[in-house]
């Protein structure tokens, strides 16, 4: 999939929904809590200012983060789900 963001957006990776809870109850699809985490696996050039300058991204390709619950807009492609949202909408970058 080729998929390019435009601006300040980013292309997320979603990860998958956990499948049972920590005592091993496990989930049906409608019970699930919607993922907030991901990959980044495309980010726009940047923010175009009202000059023609471009705001440099702070996140990378490659990227695991977290984001805010109900934002961005979900889309599937090749059967893996993806959410397109603006830079700053992602609450945080996960170090490892």
């Amino acid at each position: 999939m080729k998929l390019k963001p435009l601006d300040d957006r980013v292309v997320i990776q979603q990860l998958k929904a956990e499948e049972k809870t920590a005592g091993g109850i496990i989930l049906p699809d409608n019970a699930k809590e919607k993922p907030q985490a991901g990959k980044i696996i495309a980010v726009g050039p940047g923010k175009l200012l009202d000059d023609g300058k471009r705001i440099k991204m702070d996140l990378k390709k490659g990227d695991e983060v977290i984001y805010a619950k109900y934002m961005g807009n979900e889309i599937e492609i090749d059967r893996e789900k993806y959410v397109i949202l603006s830079e700053k909408d992602v609450l945080g970058i996960v170090e490892k």
